[in-house]
């Protein structure tokens, strides 16, 4: 079947400018109309039913709604799943170039919230489903394939990809799966780089509560409680913690350096070196996005979000808290970032952990993995495909228990010459994709599913 590559790019932006103009915001209160992933969900089953498949919509909680859709082969080897997370943080309209929500295209861009976190996958997905399901493939398809577009991911995934995991294994059990963050194009001195997402932080949310006497407002006191974590903040927000170099860190790293001139390349080599890494971030990488990128991959994490203190203006109180979002890389004990947040905190708090979930981390000597490599080598031969580890989390930790190998995989091709990168779009203001670059994006997604999927 002869494919209109054009085309399918087109349907693809389209979709996803729908998808945007749906704000399914999820603020992570629980309250009802939070998340509301439903009219999304309605929409990608409304495109399945269209190509001739049979979605289902699957919720915990009302309209908290999860789409899933198989495509059956000939079932002599197992499935692989696609994932795309239908939700999205929220978005100051107050503080962007164009309407967050309102899914426009503006030179060369399709502006909007969840363009690249995640609904573009969702989008290219199923395009990639529904050309399957036309029979592009131009062959037999020896695994089912599966789309899963789920809620809540933001908030911990509670109401998605662990819902069907917990609740509906079956219908989401796959041997491998495809989600977010990876084959993005990450320009870096003058190369271009295909990051591949085989690991995943850790999460430890955590509560410090300090404490000291109450008093009067119209008597200062050195040793009150919101003192204590004035300065514990300020100390947590000066250093980092130790560093904890992994061998996909390694490996990333190392990859990279072979790509570049000395003296970058040795440079760029001794970051995994522990005792010389934090000077080498201060001092040689100037790019702060890179040094908060490079330093995210090397040690584990802790970011004060949430202070909490007082309710009367004239009353010193008690305690004092701050929430803090610890992420801990693989191979890292709960025990051993405690006592590193502690370290790093100092005044002795009181440690609280509000939740947990653990690290995750794929063999890069897989069939899959291999096959994604070579497909990103024909669609940019100038391109380095590298694993990597990132500082978040993913729906992978609710498909790793099912025991999935997890990839991040959900290509979209950035203009090297434009100040404008994957990374920065995460939840941040004027998030857009690259019209061109999503087109490009449905294409290699394409063909690496339907290759591997037929082989």
């Amino acid at each position: 079947m002869e494919i209109d590559w054009k085309a399918e790019g087109a349907a693809c932006v389209d979709l996803l400018g729908e998808l945007i103009r749906i704000p399914t915001v999820n603020l992570g209160t629980g309250e009802p109309g939070d998340g509301n992933e439903r009219p999304a969900a309605e929409l990608l089953a409304e495109r399945f039913r269209a190509a001739g498949l049979e979605p289902e919509l699957l919720e915990k909680e009302k309209d908290r709604t999860n789409v899933v859709v198989r495509l059956r082969g000939t079932g002599e080897k197992p499935p692989l799943l696609l994932n795309a997370h239908l939700d999205v943080v929220a978005a100051d309209a107050a503080r962007w170039t164009h309407p967050p929500f309102a899914g426009e295209i503006h030179d060369g861009y399709l502006w909007g919230r969840g363009a690249i976190d995640m609904k573009h996958m969702a989008a290219m997905s199923a395009c990639v489903m529904s050309l399957l399901a036309r029979g592009a493939a131009d062959g037999k398809l020896t695994r089912d394939v599966i789309f899963a577009g789920v809620a809540d991911e933001e908030a911990g995934c509670d109401r998605g990809s662990s819902f069907l995991a917990d609740e509906h294994p079956d219908k989401v059990r796959a041997e491998y799966m495809l989600g977010e963050i990876g084959a993005f194009s990450l320009n870096l001195f003058g190369r271009t780089f295909y990051p591949i997402q085989v690991a995943e932080k850790g999460l430890c949310w955590v509560r410090a509560t300090y404490e000291g006497s109450p008093g009067h407002g119209s008597m200062p006191d050195p040793d009150a409680a919101v003192v204590k974590l004035a300065k514990a903040v300020s100390r947590l927000g000066s250093r980092r913690l130790p560093m904890h170099p992994t061998e996909v860190v390694d490996g990333f790293l190392r990859g990279i350096a072979a790509q570049l001139p000395s003296p970058q390349r040795h440079v760029l080599k001794r970051l995994t070196t522990p005792q010389v890494a934090g000077l080498i971030l201060d001092y040689l990488v100037r790019d702060p996005g890179q040094r908060r990128s490079f330093g995210a991959m090397l040690s584990n994490t802790a970011s004060p979000t949430v202070l909490a203190a007082g309710s009367k203006v004239n009353v010193i109180p008690s305690r004092a808290t701050v929430d803090l979002d610890g992420r801990t890389l693989p191979g890292q004990s709960e025990p051993a970032f405690l006592a590193e947040l502690r370290d790093a905190l100092g005044g002795d708090p009181q440690l609280e952990v509000l939740r947990r979930m653990p690290s995750v981390e794929a063999p890069v000597d897989t069939p899959l993995f291999d096959h994604l490599v070579r497909t990103l080598h024909r669609h940019d031969p100038t391109g380095h495909p590298l694993p990597y580890l990132i500082p978040g989390f993913t729906d992978a930790k609710a498909y790793a228990r099912l025991g999935t190998v997890c990839y991040g995989f959900s290509p979209v091709r950035f203009d090297p010459t434009a100040d404008l990168s994957f990374a920065k779009m995460y939840h941040g203001d004027d998030e857009r994709v690259p019209v061109d670059g999503l087109s490009w994006g449905v294409r290699v997604l394409f063909d690496a599913v339907a290759g591997f999927c037929r082989s």
